[in-house]
């Protein structure tokens, strides 16, 4: 590859879209960013417009191309929230409705009566999920049920990787990507195609569905039509957390990252077999590539933990910016005996409870704004233990270290904070952008910008080790509040 060369990753996360360039010479990267609008129609429902996704994608991307220049572009990856559906019309191009987040919990009694008329060890056994509105299944029946849709051959049900393709190829192409697709609740894990038994017990018309393709591999080509240059190649997807487990370069059994984002999610590779299901933990594929080699992982699912700090800042005005965190809950030494649940949305891994609610306990005349700070933050280290803990103990192999990125990733505190809680070093590489990294490399390595995955792995340098406390005392206790606090939290909902 020349100097001249990147790959241009499309990240389409849940509050935003982040287009950016990725070089492989030490070029500063060129990216831009734009948020999108959050919709919040009852208690529990979560909802975006997929023509604002689009938008922001066209908008960035038009000017990341702008500045770097269409000859130097070999390939565009994309990344993505996962879980979060849209329904569109093929030939008008114009979605039906609201897109549902993967926040969103208005269908958690119909995964109630799933599970009661004896399905999950179906779903288990087949997409290594369990029965939970946060999966994509249940959010595509209830648009069919409830909106006015017309189920023919025009009709396109996909996650946002596939509204994306579809755009960026001019409705050309309909596929994505096998990562996406094991999140959905429709999908054989094992053989990576969607399941006729899970899509008829779910309501969901398979061919609908979009065309399963693996995470590397070119998927088709830029349309003159869609706000970038025709004839860019469009060669690597996969859900957010994949993508950063492989711009992590995880790609040994046994490696695991933590992503704080929106929520949290920890992601252990576990090779090339897929494992029989976890208690308490999902199965997913980590990756394909264009060979055929996938991997496997076992990962846990926190639903809120930087959402909370977006909560501070919009819901309670308790900081202007999310940068003022940081700094906020370090200018005090604890947090008073204060315990934030950030439970706005249910409860993930190792509980799945979408029953439970935020709650905050422990407060006295005493607490003020850095105590309150302060408890967020500890609440992402303590949420990520209890996934850990969970995880280590259902599969036997202790995680020896943990590779993290995210936003929040850039404060010392929670860093430290989460080696205390968990025993073990944190290390925090210099590129934090990972979940980008990842949608880059992937694709770049399907047009030969990266020959091997061996290249990725060298691509990673680290910034800074956080040891934890030898003296587990405290941690420990800390963490037995904690779990007095999440019980309070349980089964609010009805």
């Amino acid at each position: 590859m020349s100097e001249a060369e990147c790959v241009v990753a499309i990240d389409a996360g849940t509050t935003g879209v982040r287009s950016r360039a990725v070089f492989t010479d030490g070029t500063p990267t060129v990216s831009a960013y734009r948020e999108f609008e959050q919709h919040y129609p009852q208690p529990g429902w979560v909802e975006h417009d997929a023509s604002e996704i689009w938008e922001a994608v066209t908008s960035t991307l038009t000017q990341v191309v702008d500045e770097v220049g269409r000859d130097r572009i070999a390939a565009i990856g994309i990344t993505n929230q996962r879980e979060t559906v849209v329904a569109w019309d093929r030939s008008t191009g114009e979605p039906h409705g609201r897109a549902i987040v993967w926040q969103d919990r208005r269908t958690a009694g119909r995964c109630d009566e799933l599970e009661a008329a004896g399905h999950l060890p179906l779903v288990r056994e087949r997409t290594g999920l369990v029965l939970d509105p946060y999966f994509s299944g249940t959010k595509f029946a209830w648009m069919l049920e409830n909106r006015d849709i017309v189920v023919d051959d025009d009709l396109a049900l996909g996650t946002i990787d596939a509204w994306l393709i579809w755009n960026l190829t001019g409705g050309e192409v309909l596929a994505t990507d096998v990562t996406n697709a094991s999140r959905t609740m429709l999908c054989d894990i094992r053989e990576r195609t969607w399941d006729p038994e899970l899509c008829e017990i779910l309501g969901v018309p398979i061919d609908a569905l979009p065309e399963i393709v693996a995470s590397s591999g070119r998927i088709g080509v830029t349309s003159d039509r869609c706000g970038a240059p025709a004839g860019i190649p469009v060669s690597g997807v996969a859900g957010d957390q994949q993508a950063a487990l492989f711009g992590q370069a995880c790609i040994e059994e046994g490696m695991a990252k933590n992503t704080y984002g929106t929520g949290s999610f920890v992601l252990l590779n576990v090779g090339e077999t897929c494992p029989e299901p976890t208690e308490g933990m999902l199965t997913t594929v980590a990756w394909t590539l264009a060979d055929g080699t996938t991997n496997y992982a076992l990962e846990g699912s926190v639903f809120v933990t930087g959402a909370a700090i977006q909560w501070l800042r919009d819901g309670l005005g308790v900081i202007d910016d999310a940068a003022e965190t940081g700094p906020l809950a370090e200018s005090v030494d604890d947090t008073g005996g204060v315990y934030v649940v950030p439970a706005f949305t249910g409860l993930g891994s190792p509980h799945w409870d979408p029953y439970a609610r935020g709650t905050i306990v422990g407060i006295t005349r005493g607490t003020g704004r850095a105590q309150l700070a302060r408890a967020v933050v500890e609440s992402m280290a303590y949420q990520v233990r209890d996934v850990i803990d969970a995880m280590v103990a259902a599969s036997g192999t202790p995680i020896t270290d943990l590779r993290v990125d995210g936003g929040a990733a850039v404060m010392d505190l929670l860093c430290r904070f989460q080696a205390d809680q968990l025993g073990v070093t944190v290390q925090r590489p210099v590129e934090r952008e990972t979940t980008a990294a990842g949608a880059a490399f992937l694709a770049g390595l399907a047009e030969g910008v990266w020959e091997s995955v061996d290249d990725i792995a060298s691509a990673w340098v680290l910034e800074r080790s956080f040891e934890p406390d030898p003296d587990r005392e405290v941690a420990d206790d800390l963490h037995r509040r904690w779990v007095l606090a999440v019980e309070r939290s349980r089964g609010w909902a009805s």
